[in-house]
């Protein structure tokens, strides 16, 4: 009877963790893109939070018209840098669209060039790698004569379908600034109408969420965010100095692999450079190492002080958490897999699956007391 008691309660502890689990995979993804704009708006006030609080202290003003003008003010600047940043990305994406033919006969040329260079260490590859060579080869040519065809070049009318929803776009927009107003200013209201709601158990373990949210986040995506930007200034400016086309869009794109653990600017970097070497564009191959060092170098300057010494799990962790990412939700899996991670793992350091593991543990050691005889 007893041992009934104990592997029932082993049985509603694992029904609780699976269905959470599940609830965390499948469900909870659809609840936050169905309140998307409240999400959005409780990220503005997250950030504008403590601004108001800095207002009220010195500006002695009331804390709803601080909100009111804070959020404002932070819509307006984020609205302009985004307006730039969409402006400039989109004015790089058009002439690359229309610049891809001449591209695509550009980079085959120098591979060309770079094969005929290249034939004395060719000769010496053996048969296997000279198949996979040839192989990149022709797949290399295939993808670029699909990208070339003209069924597959985006037209005015492809591009049009995406402002169909501007009402919908404006609606969204109003609610996500009353949502971010109402969150800083009823911020206190909101959080006593929680707790007198919800029991104490889901309260608390609300908190330690959130409490682990807010570290990984704060911890980790806003020091990587820092840093991704400072090297995109980097990058941009010397992609300006070498005169390297659609200079924004490279620098933004190497500058989030940098982003990505395990990868770097140097994925992108150092072959670039090695192919300007064999090509013998030797200043451009020595000037883009050192913008590689440079960036190298900021990073390892502001890194320790804006992430610290480490993200909170080893190296192998990381990557296998970026590997499960990646095969749920691509490269957005990738990102966000490293925060999660960091938040699996603090919620196993402070017991939170010290239930689940040792119902398992328990059943493991009674199976195998029964196959004894």
């Amino acid at each position: 009877m007893k041992n009934g008691i104990i592997y029932l309660k082993i049985a509603v502890n694992l029904i609780i963790f699976i269905l959470g689990l599940l609830f965390v995979i499948f469900i909870f993804p659809k609840i936050l893109a169905f309140f998307m704009p409240f999400v959005i708006g409780w990220i503005i006030s997250m950030i504008a939070n403590p601004l108001v609080k800095f207002l009220e202290k010195r500006v002695k003003i009331l804390r709803k018209h601080s909100s009111a003008i804070i959020i404002i003010v932070v819509i307006a600047a984020v609205i302009g840098v985004l307006y730039a940043l969409v402006s400039l990305i989109m004015r790089e994406s058009v002439r690359l669209m229309s610049d891809l033919p001449n591209i695509y006969k550009s980079i085959e040329n120098q591979l060309n060039e770079l094969s005929v260079k290249l034939q004395g260490v060719y000769s010496l590859l053996p048969a296997g790698m000279k198949h996979m060579v040839d192989r990149m080869n022709i797949n290399i040519s295939e993808y670029g004569s699909k990208l070339m065809a003209e069924e597959n070049m985006p037209t005015i009318s492809e591009a049009g379908t995406y402002a169909k929803n501007i009402v919908e776009m404006l609606l969204m927009t109003i609610i996500t600034i009353l949502s971010a107003y109402f969150f800083i200013a009823e911020r206190e209201n909101l959080s006593r109408s929680i707790k007198k709601i919800m029991p104490r158990a889901v309260v608390k373990s609300y908190t330690l969420i959130i409490d682990n949210f807010k570290a990984a986040v704060g911890g980790y995506f806003k020091a990587q965010f820092k840093i991704m930007l400072i090297l995109i200034i980097i990058l941009f400016i010397g992609f300006e100095l070498l005169k390297v086309d659609y200079s924004f869009l490279l620098a933004t794109g190497i500058a989030f692999l940098d982003f990505l653990p395990f990868f770097g600017t140097g994925v992108v970097i150092w072959p670039w450079a090695l192919a300007d070497f064999l090509l013998g564009s030797y200043l451009k191959a020595v000037l883009l190492i050192a913008i590689y060092l440079i960036c190298q170098i900021v990073k390892q300057v502001l890194q320790p002080k804006m992430v610290g010494d480490s993200i909170g799990i080893n190296p192998f962790a990381t990557l296998i958490f970026m590997f499960v990412g990646y095969r749920f939700m691509n490269v957005l899996g990738m990102i966000i897999g490293i925060p999660i991670g960091m938040i699996l793992v603090k919620f196993y350091q402070i017991g939170m699956f010290d239930r689940v593991i040792k119902g398992f543990k328990i059943i493991v050691h009674d199976l195998n007391e029964f196959r004894k005889f």
